[in-house]
């Protein structure tokens, strides 16, 4: 489990990964939806960040098979890999809360949560 932070294409892997296993179109599919639409993974980024992952034993292979005359890959996440997540989510919920409290004490400043939108 490194310290360092994770780049958010590296995040948005490990969190989709999260809830299963998943393919690579998978992946680039909920690394979007998982962003709101801000981070579309190119496939080469994609399996770029995959390899890495997997030679860190963040993520492990999970099964093939061929659909359509293709193939898929499958990808899991790890132990580790859940471990690196939590860590990353609590660093940035850290991060976060200590941004948050700044803002609140900034002079004529308000901002609150609401309704699934910042304000």
């Amino acid at each position: 489990m490194s310290s360092a932070a994770l780049h958010e294409p590296t995040f948005l892997i490990l969190a989709a990964l999260a809830e299963g296993r998943k393919h690579g179109y998978g992946l680039i599919a909920e690394a979007e939806t998982l962003s709101d639409g801000r981070v579309t993974l190119r496939v080469a980024t994609l399996y770029t960040a995959l390899d890495r992952l997997r030679k860190e034993g963040l993520i492990a292979p999970a099964g093939e098979e061929v659909i359509d005359g293709r193939l898929r890959r499958y990808y899991e996440l790890t132990d580790d890999g859940a471990a690196t997540l939590t860590q990353e989510i609590a660093r940035m919920e850290q991060l976060a809360a200590r941004a948050t409290i700044r803002l609140r004490h900034r002079p004529g400043f308000a901002f609150g949560w609401g309704g699934g939108a910042w304000a």
